[in-house]
Formats: C-alpha cells, sequence, structure tokens
C-alpha cells in the first residue's frame, strides 16, 4: 500500500509540474496579446455578441450529438475497459483561446504507461526521435492498443471532445488542438490560434490530416482563422463526415 501510494503521490506530481510548465511557458504569449490594439465601441461588442451565439449554437449541437452517439460511445468505453481496463478516457492539457489551458479528452488509444513509454522510446530510436521532433507524431507508434488503433482510423477516440464542446473550451470547427510545447512552431501564427477556439475537426483535418506535414498543418490552421465563416464551418462538417467514413489520412 505505501508503495502504490508513493506511486500515485509522484504520477500526481509529474502532472502538476507539467501543468506549471505550459502555464510558464505560455505566460509570455499570453502577455505580449493582451499588448496587442484591441477593438473599441460597436465593433467590439458586435463581436463579442456574435462569438456568444457561435458558442451557445455549437454547445446546442454538442449536446444532441452527445444523446445522438451515447451507445456507440458507451461500446467504446465498454471495448476499452474489457481489453486494457480503466481509464477509459484521456485527458490531455491544450491551449485554449487566449492561452487559457484546458484538459482536452480522448478515449484511450495508448497504452497506459504512454508517457513512459515515449521517454523510453526516444531515448533508444534516434529515427523515432528525429520523426517526433519534426511532426510530433509517429507512423509507427509502440503505445498505441489494438483497440486504439481501430478507434483513431474511425476517428471515435475524438468523440470525448464533444464535451470540451459543451464546456466552452472548444468548438465543433477550429484549429486542431495543440500543447504549450508546439505553440512555439507556430510563429507568427500563434496569434491566429489564440485567437479562437480550437475545433473538434478543422481545416487540417479534411486536407490529409496526417499525411501533411507540421508546417502544413501550422499553414492550414492560419488559413482557416483568416477566412473563417459560418459557410466555411459548415463545408468543412459536410467534409469531416465524408473523410471518417472514408478513413482518409486516419491512422
Amino acid at each position: 500500500m505505501v508503495r502504490l501510494r508513493e506511486a500515485r503521490d509522484l504520477h500526481s506530481g509529474w502532472h502538476i509540474h507539467k501543468h506549471r510548465e505550459c502555464k510558464m511557458s505560455l505566460s509570455s504569449y499570453v502577455a505580449d496579446r493582451r499588448a496587442l490594439p484591441v477593438m473599441a465601441g460597436g465593433a467590439a461588442w458586435g463581436e463579442a455578441f456574435a462569438d456568444a451565439v457561435l458558442l451557445l449554437a455549437n454547445q446546442v449541437a454538442a449536446l444532441l450529438l452527445l444523446v445522438l452517439l451515447s451507445p456507440l460511445m458507451g461500446a467504446a468505453a465498454l471495448g476499452i475497459w474489457r481489453v486494457d481496463g480503466a481509464p477509459v478516457v484521456f485527458a490531455h492539457y491544450r491551449v485554449g483561446r487566449d492561452g487559457r489551458l484546458f484538459r482536452c479528452l480522448k478515449f484511450r488509444s495508448m497504452c497506459r504507461n504512454a508517457d513512459a513509454a515515449l521517454r523510453e522510446l526516444l531515448e533508444r530510436d534516434p529515427e523515432a526521435r528525429a520523426q517526433w521532433a519534426r511532426d510530433q507524431k509517429l507512423d509507427h507508434d509502440p503505445r498505441i492498443t489494438p483497440i486504439g488503433a481501430f478507434l483513431r482510423r474511425t476517428s471515435l477516440d475524438e468523440l470525448p471532445q464533444l464535451i470540451n464542446v459543451l464546456r466552452g473550451e472548444m468548438l465543433l470547427v477550429g484549429p486542431r488542438p495543440i500543447t504549450a510545447e508546439e505553440l512555439s512552431r507556430y510563429g507568427s501564427a500563434r496569434w491566429h490560434y489564440l485567437s479562437v477556439r480550437p475545433g473538434l475537426t478543422g481545416l487540417w483535418q479534411v486536407s490529409g490530416r496526417n499525411n501533411l506535414s507540421y508546417d502544413e498543418r501550422v499553414a492550414l490552421d492560419r488559413r482557416y482563422v483568416e477566412s473563417r465563416s459560418l459557410w466555411l464551418d459548415l463545408a468543412i462538417l459536410a467534409r469531416t463526415a465524408r473523410v471518417v467514413f472514408a478513413r482518409e489520412g486516419a491512422r
């Protein structure tokens, strides 16, 4: 029992440490953003009202989707639990609008010691280390479980993010949720990312997904923010359904 408690405390302390690191790495970005000029008067009120309406519409849609998809989500959760035990949902810190950190939810598709397994792999495999540094992804990730591979190919692993939409942390459509460490790789596009809520789907997901390089993903996120509109969001949602069913770019 003592060893179990020590392991739990160590695991909890590591996550608290990583959370603090994320907040510290974001502080300069958020401070700089607040120094940028802001709109005044009617324009600012109009943007705030439009944002509130957009968020409410997304939350209503997310609630309906959660109800409709609850049997499918329940089956996915049961499959994970029966094959690999609990937890069935994984929460990882991502950067939201204006640099707010939030816990982005996914069905767990990796082994339970995924962080330690990744560190060990990167230490002994230079090719994997180079690919991770370049793309933040691995073509052949040994941490992914068999049922996790299925969930990823079908994009079912991302359905818990509907809860993030309900919380107001994400929208159905937006840039890909990224970590604080990734934000530095966005260059000047980081302001585009920080100006909106990340999305459950987005332009990069319907334009090749994992077949794209990291720089291409950043460029698509920037392009989305610069040209976002209701019609673009609806078009992306329609294309998302086709991409998911065809499993285009899924790994």
